[in-house]
């Protein structure tokens, strides 16, 4: 009973919203703060020492409910809600493409492009050689048809979107055959039959999960045939018994019986990777060459720009695809655009696409600079000269990420760090809480520094986050 009269006397002593709006008004501080956020910070403090009081677990309640300890909790709670929510971090994790982190890293020339459109007026729907309105897409298109070999080019906001798109377009009502073995399903679930659904044309499964065969795809064309569709598997690999109808079988049958052919190859690259010692993947100028009447890829994935649904194809089916209301309602905004073009005309010059846009200088940096920059690493490290702080060389794999190149594993040179009396888990929630935030990965109780994606210059902020956690710890 003397614990509930104590709770229920804890709760009494919480102030009211107004009483603090009040007594705020002598600091400062939140003289500069919009009334907006003070409210909701004021609230929110309230809530949190109310549900402490009743679960029991407040420390040294008097002093959590003293005005002054309120505002200062107030005072923190305000800075929270007034800093910005997307913030940058630094990945160490060694994913390229890190898809929680916002996937592809964009190039110097995107970046000064985007400046440059963003603050000021552009002539995003105005041609300037008419002086009449112009289509947006016009700065993309032809760079994307000159780089694939397409006839005409179309940018959504997703590569989901071009394929729901698309599909839309070209067989709503219709059947679409595919193999079993490319129903594919990626990250945020999206799915190709879901996708399908969504857009009216109607799933036809052929072949099994292992083994398709061109005739599979034959014995199921009928008259309510609208489209042959093929996908990559990007983000996945099926190995051992297995056969694939090739994309020049497909469009040798969609041609036989006068049916449209469409590839999605969701990650999509205009580089070949296996000149670098990588794994090969299909490029988009194959896909366009063997044939393919629509092929559909992302822009912020293995070509390293922003977040967009590319679709490159025959005229008369993109043309069909612009004319569709969906396409106004999928359409990408000028700063997209801006990136993206920028990003593309790197591609007219390859040594140079591969060293400027740093998805692709990072898939392919050398091992020996990696090894040097764990190394500097390192010794920032070693130079805090804590008796708690273990760094250990690991030789380990990043990935490329994004769904892309699952098979492929990149020899790099990565820290492992351990603290002594925290364990690896407490240097992770840490180091995410820092400013920035450094993200890792924890193996065998080590918290995992993969250098592959770790800028230079981000080397001495990941040094003194270590220095913050340090000093934390200290008795």
């Amino acid at each position: 009973m003397a614990k509930t009269d104590t709770m229920h006397s804890r709760l009494r002593m919480l102030p009211g919203v107004d009483h603090l709006l009040e007594i705020s008004k002598e600091d400062p501080f939140f003289q500069t703060l919009p009334k907006s956020v003070l409210v909701r910070a004021i609230r929110t403090v309230i809530e949190m020492l109310r549900a402490e009081i009743l679960s029991g677990k407040a420390d040294d309640p008097e002093k959590a409910l003293s005005e002054p300890s309120i505002l200062a909790t107030v005072k923190t709670a305000a800075r929270a809600l007034m800093a910005p929510k997307l913030a940058p971090v630094i990945n160490a994790t060694g994913v390229v493409i890190h898809t929680n982190l916002g996937r592809s890293v964009l190039c110097d020339k995107a970046l000064e492009q985007l400046t440059d459109i963003a603050g000021g007026y552009s002539n995003l729907e105005f041609d300037l050689k008419t002086g009449k309105r112009g289509s947006r897409y016009s700065s993309v298109e032809d760079i994307l048809c000159e780089l694939s070999g397409a006839e005409a080019a179309l940018v959504v906001n997703n590569n989901a979107g071009a394929v729901f798109l698309a599909l839309d377009t070209i067989a709503k009502d219709k059947q679409v055959l595919i193999s079993r073995g490319e129903l594919v399903e990626i990250g945020g679930s999206f799915r190709i039959p879901d996708v399908m659904a969504k857009s009216g044309a109607i799933l036809k499964e052929v072949g099994t999960t292992n083994r398709t065969h061109p005739e599979d795809y034959e014995g199921s064309i009928g008259s309510h045939t609208g489209l042959l569709l093929k996908v990559h598997k990007s983000n996945y690999s099926v190995e051992g018994f297995t056969a694939e109808v090739s994309l020049k079988e497909l469009v040798a049958l969609g041609q036989k019986y006068q049916i449209a052919v469409m590839e999605d190859l969701g990650s999509g690259t205009f580089i070949d990777f296996s000149r670098y010692g990588l794994i090969k993947e299909p490029t988009v100028q194959d896909s366009v060459r063997t044939g393919a009447d629509v092929v559909t890829f992302s822009g912020d994935k293995l070509l390293g720009g922003p977040q967009a649904g590319i679709i490159v194809g025959r005229k008369e089916m993109l043309d069909r695809i612009k004319k569709t209301p969906l396409a106004r309602a999928l359409r990408i905004d000028k700063l997209t655009l801006a990136a993206l073009e920028a990003t593309l005309s790197l591609y007219r010059d390859e040594p140079r696409a591969m060293a400027s846009i740093p998805t692709l200088r990072m898939m392919t940096l050398p091992i020996d600079v990696i090894r040097k920059k764990a190394n500097k690493l390192r010794r920032r490290l070693m130079a805090l000269k804590s008796p708690d702080l273990q760094v250990k060389s690991l030789q380990l794999d990043s990935r490329v990420g994004g769904g892309a190149l699952p098979l492929l594993k990149l020899p790099s040179f990565c820290l492992g760090v351990t603290v002594q009396g925290m364990p690896a888990n407490g240097i992770d929630d840490y180091l995410r809480q820092s400013k920035p935030a450094v993200i890792g990965r924890i193996e065998d109780d080590f918290f995992i520094m993969d250098l592959r994606t770790v800028r230079d210059s981000e080397i001495p902020v990941i040094a003194a986050a270590f220095k913050g956690l340090l000093e934390r710890t200290a008795p």
